[in-house]
C-alpha cells in the first residue's frame, strides 16, 4: 500500500542543540508538497519549543537568518499538525492555552504508536 501520511517524532533533538531542529521542519514541509498528511509529535525537552519566545530565540544555522519558530510557522501553515506529549507539557508548565498558537493539541506515545502501525503511514524520528 502506498504511504499517504508521515508522522515525525522529535525525541533526540533538543532546544539546547538548535542545529538539530531545522531538518525535521524542512522535511515536514517537503512532505506536504508531495500531498502527504504530516503530523509531528514532540516529546521530552522538545516540548519547550511551544513556550512563547523559546523557538524564536533558536536558530538552526550559523547565519541566524531564520529561527526555529519561523520553520515551525512555515510547517504549520503548510498543514503540518503539531502534538506535544502531555507528560512533557506538565514538566514544562505548558498547556494548550498558554502555548504558541501552532500547537494543535496534546498527544502522547499511544497516539504516536497508533499512527506508526498503520499500513499507509511512514515514520521519521529525530
Amino acid at each position: 500500500m502506498e504511504k499517504r501520511k508521515i508522522v515525525i517524532m522529535l525525541l533526540n533533538t533538543e532546544p539546547d542543540r538548535p542545529w538539530t531542529l531545522g531538518a525535521p521542519f524542512f522535511q515536514a514541509i517537503v512532505a506536504t508538497t508531495l500531498d502527504l498528511e504530516v503530523e509531528m509529535y514532540f516529546a521530552s525537552r522538545n516540548v519547550a519549543l511551544f513556550k512563547p519566545g523559546v523557538a524564536e530565540e533558536l536558530f538552526p544555522g550559523e547565519d541566524n537568518q531564520k529561527s526555529v519558530y519561523s520553520f515551525m510557522q512555515d510547517a504549520h501553515e503548510a498543514g503540518v499538525k503539531f502534538y506535544a506529549c502531555g507528560g512533557a507539557m506538565d514538566e514544562n508548565d505548558l498547556t494548550v492555552d498558554n502555548a504558541i498558537p501552532e500547537l494543535d493539541g496534546a498527544a502522547g506515545g499511544a497516539a504516536f504508536l497508533g499512527e506508526v502501525i498503520e499500513d499507509d503511514v511512514a515514520t521519521l524520528t529525530y
